[in-house]
């Protein structure tokens, strides 16, 4: 059994204090399913990818221009590190892929940048961010769109189907990100291009952070190295490896994410300082080569 994609949760039952084992994915989609529900009573989102105001990482990552474009649920329901649309330079005609697609803002701006020729695709574990993606969708009045249902690690769509996969801090969630980059690899059109928004990690972090399920459900404690990051894309088989880091996360963002985890601030906080930063991360799948009638030219 993997041990690393489980925490344990505690609780009492009839007195007796119990240790439970959950899987991360249980975890995560839990919360993100809270996340929705609140967009729909008509509140933020609150603290997904972010500290412990999600302000100190989601704020100002998109356009006026943009943000007027798409419903305010939408922009309600963004969790997210960074603006993957403005990273990948998407072109008309071509297909998208969002994975951990929440209550749709990537996957409706990419919609709208690949024009009715193109298609963007939203992929998401839970019901409640779909449900709302989907009505997001018909508010916007977008038919280029399709949400699917399913997990980041098993890409419910062909070998070569799209041509751009972008994701706005999600790939840090997963508990098996060899299996992520490997479907992204699997689903991108020769030639394609990842793109996506996520936090990296630089230096070592202590322990009690990678093990803290509240810092994992806000995207730091699982998250990748970032050496290793690019490591795991050149591994698979992605070329072209770039990571930007853009924000890096100083003492007072440290003391904010550490506030309500249960870990004592004052120790932690100067451990984790400068540790963390959101970057753009870019790769590309090699182009296929040419093949003459008797096999591949040299």
């Amino acid at each position: 059994m993997r041990l690393d994609k489980y925490i344990m949760r505690s609780y009492i039952r009839e007195g007796e204090y119990v240790r439970v084992m959950d899987t991360i994915q249980e975890v995560v989609e839990r919360k993100y399913s809270d996340a929705a529900r609140q967009v729909r009573s008509g509140t933020n989102a609150g603290c997904g990818c972010g500290m412990t105001c999600c302000d100190t990482i989601t704020s100002d990552l998109y356009e006026k221009s943009q943000a007027a474009s798409i419903p305010i649920e939408a922009m309600l329901a963004s969790l997210g590190c960074g603006n993957p649309t403005a990273l990948a330079e998407l072109k008309p005609g071509e297909v998208v892929l969002d994975l951990g697609s929440g209550g749709g803002i990537d996957v409706l701006l990419s919609a709208r940048r690949v024009g009715p020729d193109g298609k963007a695709y939203g992929l998401d574990m839970t019901d409640e961010m779909l449900a709302l993606a989907r009505d997001n969708q018909q508010k916007s009045g977008l038919t280029n769109v399709e949400f699917l249902k399913g997990e980041i690690e098993n890409i419910p769509l062909p070998n070569d189907a799209v041509d751009v996969i972008i994701s706005n801090c999600v790939i840090n969630l997963s508990a098996d990100k060899a299996a992520v980059l490997r479907e992204a690899f699997r689903v991108l059109k020769p030639g394609g291009r990842l793109a996506v928004s996520d936090i990296v990690v630089r230096g070592e972090v202590p322990a009690e952070v990678r093990a803290n399920m509240k810092l994992w459900v806000r995207c730091l404690a699982g998250a990748l190295q970032e050496d290793e990051f690019a490591t795991r894309l050149r591994s698979i088989g992605f070329e072209h490896v770039e990571i930007e880091r853009w924000r890096l996360y100083e003492h007072e963002d440290a003391r904010a994410f550490l506030a309500d985890s249960g870990l004592d601030v004052e120790a932690i906080a100067p451990l984790v300082e400068g540790r963390f930063a959101s970057a753009f991360v870019r790769a590309q799948k090699p182009i296929a080569k040419a093949c003459c009638a008797t096999g591949c030219c040299p």
